[in-house]
């Protein structure tokens, strides 16, 4: 059973690989969240379809789409998880955050509006998700979001840093991924102060 100042975190891996490292990364927040942190691992991006202006509604979005913001909705903040795909972001997350963050009939308010996000990325290459992380920080400019500055979590030459089984083994990543939770913890229970002091 939740504690009541559980904070509740969704996670979204933007690989949809069976074999990803950053999908990987993502499961091992797990291990490695600090006391009273749960993360909900958000499997459902594949379902969401491209986004269209003309469904996005209260009672005209897909189920996966409308599914994808409830979820936004109920989190205390989210994280993020990116490959990089042609020095960006894959098109399946940047569409599953265009779905996420509209309200155009102003009844609803926008899930990602000062949402706390964290953000990290994993990739073979020698400078990792930099580029990727980047980009998805420029979106998150726009959407108003609360984002989470330091420490960085970009995981590169990443084949060497997961087990066969996609078990995170090293020891460097694991530290920057225990500083990364705990940024957004404190994060996520000072907006939680803001929210209730208003």
């Amino acid at each position: 059973m939740p504690l009541m100042n559980e904070l509740k975190i969704l996670g979204i891996s933007g690989s949809l690989r069976a074999g990803s490292h950053n999908t990987a990364l993502l499961h091992a927040t797990r291990k490695f969240a600090p006391p009273g942190m749960n993360v909900e691992i958000h499997e459902g991006l594949r379902d969401v379809p491209p986004y269209d202006m003309d469904l996005d509604t209260p009672l005209g979005r897909p189920a996966a789409a409308q599914d994808l913001r409830d979820r936004v909705n109920a989190a205390d903040g989210l994280l993020i998880v990116t490959p990089e795909f042609n020095y960006s972001i894959p098109g399946v997350l940047k569409n599953a955050i265009d779905w996420a963050s509209t309200d155009w009939t102003g009844t609803e308010g926008p899930p990602l509006l000062r949402k706390p996000i964290a953000i990290a990325g994993a990739a073979p290459t020698n400078f990792g998700s930099v580029r990727a992380q980047l980009a998805l920080r420029q979106v998150f400019v726009w959407t108003d979001s609360d984002v989470v500055t330091k420490p960085e979590l970009i995981v590169f030459r990443d084949h060497g840093r997961f087990d066969d089984g996609g078990d995170l083994i090293d020891e460097t990543t694991a530290g920057l991924l225990r500083d990364l939770l705990n940024a957004l913890a404190a994060r996520t229970r000072a907006a939680r102060q803001e929210d209730t002091g208003r």
